[in-house]
């Protein structure tokens, strides 16, 4: 890299509570790695602790992952982080808790749901938005694209093998008025279970129930996520420039 490279780079906050245990935790340092060496997309990688969020200046990256490993030990945090990065127009991607946590800081501060609230977090809230899976989802399943959406632009076909490991999703009884709300449903499983969603109109903002950096695609890392590198360049470039894909995917490391 040369002399100065990393001063210059994107900033990506990763907002989660970091552990061995985690697999995604485990894997996300060889992806920044992969996305340097094959695409040349550099990006400085920070965690940030769900319980430092609010001191931490979330508003300062180029972009943020909220990244799977719930209960956070902040609750709060996390729907802070969804907020900056959906009212700073900075590109978001979340995935798991990150989409969970997506669909709880939307249905509070947009469609009106101010007690919003994770059964695993907070089961007696009168508004509980994301709710245990009658079956929870553990390995792969095929999710369905929605023709002319982010999803589709970025993940570059009409559907996707996502991989798994989750208990909780976002429940029926609220999906209109999220959508009335915004917010566009562009994933859905066989069974019709909502696995991705975005906001029209922001540069880059894409929440997966799935787990993209689990989930190679043809050997490749999921396209998601060199998207939402390529979108961290734009910001940090250009300022609030709305998303546009334009090379492949990135190849996975050897």
């Amino acid at each position: 890299m040369p002399s100065g490279q990393k001063a210059l780079a994107p900033r990506l906050a990763l907002v989660g509570d970091r552990s061995q245990h985690v697999q995604a935790h485990v894997r996300i340092p060889s992806i920044l790695t992969a996305l340097a060496d094959f695409e040349d997309l550099h990006v400085d990688a920070y965690w940030v602790p769900t319980n430092e969020v609010e001191d931490s200046g979330l508003e300062g990256f180029d972009a943020i992952w909220l990244v799977p490993g719930s209960p956070y030990r902040s609750a709060a945090g996390a729907v802070a982080a969804v907020r900056t990065a959906r009212e700073r127009s900075i590109p978001y991607l979340g995935s798991c808790a990150g989409f969970q946590y997506a669909m709880v800081e939307f249905a509070r501060h947009v469609a009106g749901l101010s007690d919003a609230g994770h059964a695993e977090a907070d089961p007696g809230c009168s508004a509980l938005v994301i709710v245990p899976l009658s079956c929870p989802l553990e390995g792969q399943r095929v999710v369905r694209l929605e023709a002319g959406s982010l999803a589709e632009r970025v993940l570059g076909a009409d559907e996707t093998l996502g991989r798994y490991q989750c208990s909780y999703g976002l429940a029926s009884a609220y999906t209109n008025t999220l959508h009335a709300g915004g917010m566009r449903f562009s994933g859905v499983d066989r069974a019709g279970g909502i696995q991705i969603a975005e906001l029209p109109g922001h540069p880059f903002f894409l929440a997966t129930l799935f787990q993209p950096e689990l989930s190679d695609v043809n050997g490749r890392l999921n396209p998601a996520i060199q998207a939402l590198a390529q979108a961290a360049v734009l910001h940090h470039r250009q300022g609030r420039s709305p998303f546009t894909l334009d090379s492949g995917p990135v190849e996975a490391p050897v």
